[in-house]
């Protein structure tokens, strides 16, 4: 009997010597095994967000063009091949997951892009015709921040971080249908650069660039160098936003949110300052305005507000802010000049600087810590703007922007609104005056006035503006009379001696309706005294 209790305690009941095995190799493989289902139960995140991005592919407005039908299913099939690659890779690696972080100026920056879409879109179609590209840009965002993430360590800080570098790069610029699938490699580019291209700054490794605008910049130079931005809409885009009513008082107000919670007002403010005053200068100078119809164009002013004051990005002090906004004016200003003598586009005036100053920002903080500090610029440590300061800061933009609009620089009338005034800059040889007055005729000429297109066939036979060409010239007229002006019809027919007639009524409809003003249901009355305040004379006397 004891032989057998002890052979029992040797060798124990076969049953219960497989449990405690079957129970060891569990306990043994747990860790690898729990966090391999961790690791696919996060990664099913990104294959819904991939799922869904293959879903928008089937929506009407991504079905009409074949190349956003590929552009979708491209990327799909990148982050899916992704997705396997990282399953594989991380069998035996620690498990991946999310930590939740609902940073303010992420949330803030999305709420305010949001409103501005809103506000464009409501004036200009073709932004409403971009949503469901939106939201396919916004699900790729996503998938490939997670999977750049998890490719490299083992959290994802979840929030609304994809939201500001997605709309930020849509609000400056976007690819035709052609070529979306360039507007998804930005994208990529933009996350890339925020992952790989980074430095230490106050005992922090972070990034360098602003995303969106490292992005921005880079295809800029691309397009510059290739000669291919009528791939883009970057024109438009940076155009269009004037159609709508009050643009820059919108702005403006929308603007004062980052101010007031970010304390980003001197960058805003000093770049505005000095864009404004350089262009004042110029004027004084040259006598015609720098940027034809306003001291800042509008897309600029978006990007003073809602582009370069990025908090990650810029400089920590309150001298340093200052310093960067009065740069970034600087340099907007040059490469507007810089571009024009190329003749390159001048929109991407406003895209090509911020890099450059990311790069800076560390030196620059340096710097502004030597100087003086005082209540406006910050305590004595150089780095934290009281709130007191910033208030007093907002004041000053806000008495700024009112000078500003006072002066014609915002959504009043501007010195360079009216074609009179190009036809007198044009007749006295300032600089500039006769492109501009072809450029302003060519546009409405497009958009349909007949006095526009007589105009121009009136240089073209001419040849003084423009390079005589006969036959460019005979064009003109026909659309002239096409379009119901009398002269270009008795033009058409001869074109040898031409002559000129003032605008019509539905030429003056065009010509006066800048700042997104409809002058459809004017009466002949209110549209001639619009016109006699815009200097033309003939209108003045009826």
């Amino acid at each position: 009997m004891a032989a057998t209790r002890q052979r029992a305690k040797r060798t124990g009941p076969p049953q219960r010597a497989r449990g405690a095995r079957g129970h060891a190799e569990s306990a043994s493989l747990s860790p690898s095994a729990t966090g391999a289902t961790a690791t696919r139960r996060v990664l099913s995140i990104p294959l819904a967000l991939t799922a869904g991005m293959l879903g928008l592919s089937f929506v009407p407005r991504v079905r009409e063009h074949s190349t956003l039908i590929w552009s979708f299913w491209l990327a799909v099939l990148v982050l899916l091949v992704w997705l396997g690659w990282l399953r594989n890779h991380l069998k035996d690696a620690p498990p991946r997951g999310f930590d939740v972080a609902l940073r303010k100026q992420h949330w803030i920056q999305a709420i305010l892009h949001t409103s501005v879409y809103v506000y464009w879109g409501t004036y200009w179609p073709p932004v409403v015709d971009h949503f469901w590209l939106l939201v396919g840009q916004l699900l790729f965002c996503y998938a490939f921040d997670m999977l750049l993430a998890w490719s490299r360590r083992a959290r994802y800080t979840l929030g609304f971080g994809p939201f500001p570098i997605l709309f930020s790069t849509n609000l400056f610029l976007w690819f035709h249908d052609d070529w979306f699938y360039l507007q998804v490699l930005m994208l990529g580019v933009g996350f890339l650069g925020k992952e790989f291209v980074r430095w230490n700054r106050d005992g922090r490794r972070v990034h360098i660039f602003n995303p969106s605008a490292f992005s921005l910049g880079l295809f800029s130079l691309v397009l510059i160098a290739t000669g291919t931005t009528n791939l883009t809409w970057g024109d438009q885009i940076a155009t269009t936003l004037n159609l709508a009513p009050q643009p820059y008082l919108f702005l403006f107000v929308l603007g004062l949110v980052p101010m007031y919670f970010f304390s980003i007002t001197l960058v805003s403010a000093f770049a505005a300052a000095a864009l404004f005053g350089l262009s004042a200068l110029y004027t004084q100078i040259v006598g015609v305005p720098f940027f034809i119809d306003s001291e800042i164009p509008i897309a600029v002013f978006l990007g003073l507000h809602l582009l370069v004051t990025d908090p990650s990005t810029s400089p920590r002090t309150a001298s340093g802010k200052l310093i960067f906004g009065l740069l970034y004016g600087v340099a907007v200003f040059g490469l507007y000049e810089l571009l024009g003598q190329f003749q390159q586009p001048t929109f991407y005036d406003k895209l090509l600087g911020v890099p450059l100053l990311n790069l800076a920002v560390q030196r620059i903080d340096q710097l502004a810590k030597k100087l003086p500090q005082t209540f406006l610029v910050g305590r004595a440590e150089g780095i934290a703007i009281p709130r007191g300061a910033n208030l007093v800061h907002m004041a000053i933009w806000v008495a700024f922007f009112l000078l500003m609009a006072a002066r014609g620089g915002a959504d009043g009338r501007h010195t360079g609104d009216g074609i009179p005034f190009w036809q007198e800059a044009c007749a006295k040889d300032l600089r500039k005056g006769c492109a501009t007055l072809a450029l302003y005729e060519v546009l409405y000429c497009r958009d349909g006035s007949g006095w526009s297109c007589n105009e121009m066939g009136v240089h073209y036979v001419e040849g003084t503006i423009v390079d005589p060409d006969p036959e460019v010239a005979g064009a003109l007229f026909a659309q002239a009379c096409e379009q119901g002006f009398e002269p270009g019809c008795r033009n058409a027919a001869n074109p040898a001696v031409p002559v000129r007639g003032d605008p019509a009524r539905g030429d003056l409809r065009l010509l006066l309706s800048e700042g997104g003003l409809r002058l459809t249901d004017w009466s002949d009355a209110q549209l001639y005294t619009r016109a006699c305040e815009h200097g033309w004379a003939f209108a003045c006397d009826r």
